[in-house]
């Protein structure tokens, strides 16, 4: 059977998604500085880069196929996410040969994954992506389907905060964190996504303009 535009971008969508969300997890223990014009100086880790792409992703899928849609990608990233890192663990545990390019201890200072930072970081992942699907949602009802600017800023933003704060109390609490580091990570992190949600606004809005006539008249009515 053929696949048609409609389900074939969905699954695209959904691919971007996922590997968006499994390298932010892979890569989150290399850090890095960044000065915007001289003008504030990011300290972030290089997780954040691939992660406000899933958010961009979640309102373009809520755009275009509906809450069920974009509630299922949702799912999905997390069951592949856990899946991923228990192959990563399982690696992990495997002895090295002699000639191995790549030591132990060298794959475990990459990939060993810290149990309650893996922990922090999904919780937050699906608290905030929920989030952001039903807000998105909220100013949809509420402007009437207009407005594609603020439903898509202000769904990102409320929820990269809850995101945000939620998986540094966690790793606060957990005490991977100290919590004199907290306002600091916390202001860093929430500024860099408020700033790539502001930047990817016209994307989203070119997404929608060259894709939803092609996909479905209502998304909430998707049947498939």
């Amino acid at each position: 059977m053929k696949i048609n535009f409609q389900i074939r971008l969905y699954l695209i969508l959904s691919g971007i998604f996922i590997a968006s969300l499994i390298t932010a997890n892979l890569i989150f223990q290399k850090f890095f500085t960044w000065t915007p014009f001289g003008l504030y100086t990011f300290e972030l880790s290089v997780g954040i880069l691939p992660y406000p792409i899933t958010f961009l992703v979640t309102d373009l899928i809520s755009e275009l196929y509906g809450k069920k849609k974009a509630d299922q990608v949702v799912i999905t990233g997390l069951i592949a996410s856990v899946f991923v890192m228990g192959v990563v663990l399982i690696a992990n545990a495997m002895p090295q040969t002699v000639w191995s390019p790549v030591s132990s201890e060298m794959f475990n200072k990459v990939f060993g994954l810290f149990g309650p930072a893996v922990f922090a970081s999904m919780v937050a992942y699906l608290i905030a992506q929920f989030i952001d699907i039903r807000i998105f949602h909220f100013w949809k009802q509420l402007t009437k389907g207009k407005h594609l600017w603020l439903r898509n800023n202000g769904s990102t933003i409320i929820s990269q905060f809850v995101d945000t704060a939620t998986v540094l109390l966690l790793l606060c609490f957990t005490g991977v964190v100290e919590w004199s580091r907290f306002p600091g990570l916390l202001e860093n992190g929430f500024f860099f996504k408020v700033l790539v949600a502001l930047v990817d606004t016209p994307l989203f809005y070119l997404g929608v303009w060259a894709l939803k006539s092609k996909v479905h008249e209502d998304p909430d009515e998707n049947a498939w």
